[in-house]
Order: C-alpha cells, then sequence, then structure tokens
C-alpha cells in the first residue's frame, strides 16, 4: 500500500470517526433542545443574542449557518413568540438587529445552563486536558481545511 493510499484511507477513517461523534454529541444537543420545546435554529438564534448581544440579521446566517431565508423565518417566528424584536441600528438605518426580549432573555437563562450540563455530560468521556488538545487539532483541521477550499 503506498503512503498515498494510506494517508487517505487515514483521512476517510478520521472523517468517519469525527461524523459519528460530532452525531453523537449533536444527539444530546437536539434532545436538550427540543425538551423545551424549540426548533434547533430557534435555539441557535437566541443562544447567539444570548451570547453574543445584539446581531445584525444579516450576520446571524453566517454565525449560526443557515441561510437568510431561513434567518428571516426564524426571527419571524420568534418575534411573534415575544422572544426576540427588531431594531433599527442607530448608526445606520438600513441595517436592523435582532435582540432578546425580556421574555427571551428570561427563557434562556432557565433553558441555557441545562442546555451545557447536556454537552458537558455528552463531552464526559474526555479529561480537561483532552479536551483542550481537541479543541486545538480541530481548529487546526478546520482552519487549514478552509484556507485549502479556496
Amino acid at each position: 500500500m503506498s503512503d498515498n493510499t494510506r494517508e487517505t484511507e487515514q483521512a476517510l477513517h478520521l472523517y468517519r470517526v469525527l461524523s459519528r461523534s460530532y452525531q453523537s454529541v449533536w444527539a444530546h444537543s437536539m434532545r436538550d433542545i427540543k425538551l423545551h420545546g424549540l426548533h434547533p435554529t430557534e435555539f441557535a438564534v437566541l443562544e447567539l443574542l444570548y451570547h453574543k448581544g445584539p446581531q445584525p440579521l444579516q450576520q446571524i446566517g453566517n454565525s449560526i449557518l443557515i441561510t437568510s431565508g431561513s434567518v428571516t423565518y426564524v426571527v419571524d417566528k420568534l418575534e411573534k413568540n415575544g422572544m426576540l424584536s427588531r431594531q433599527p441600528y442607530q448608526k445606520d438605518r438600513r441595517v436592523i438587529h435582532a435582540d432578546l426580549t425580556e421574555k427571551g432573555r428570561a427563557l434562556l437563562d432557565q433553558i441555557f445552563p441545562e442546555h451545557a450540563e447536556a454537552i458537558r455530560h455528552a463531552l464526559g468521556g474526555l479529561e480537561e486536558q483532552e479536551k483542550e488538545q481537541l479543541i486545538h487539532l480541530l481548529k487546526k483541521m478546520g482552519l487549514e481545511a478552509e484556507r485549502r477550499f479556496q
């Protein structure tokens, strides 16, 4: 077996292991999100605003990896349910920001600690040092894959 073939087989194996691992951890996250009656994209928008503050609608999709059409739909739904509001940006009124309402913030104050615990539990098979090492390696892999894609 040539080095190139061995490297390709190893890359494919890594891809499968990474995909399965992600799916397993993702399942923990989805179960928790659904327990709170939210759709994953709704939770992602709320969580983004909860941790990052008001965000331009145009940037929400890039931040949580959904299309602009999906952002509009989800923001409309969350606004209708009183979880967030749209507000014009003071420096450029053409830009609209989404921000959590008191109701949205109260919901995340209540459910996010449980969600974080579900993720911690899912990743509980790794020691702290292993998690740090994995974070470093995954960032390195992702940045290099992104660089090679261009």
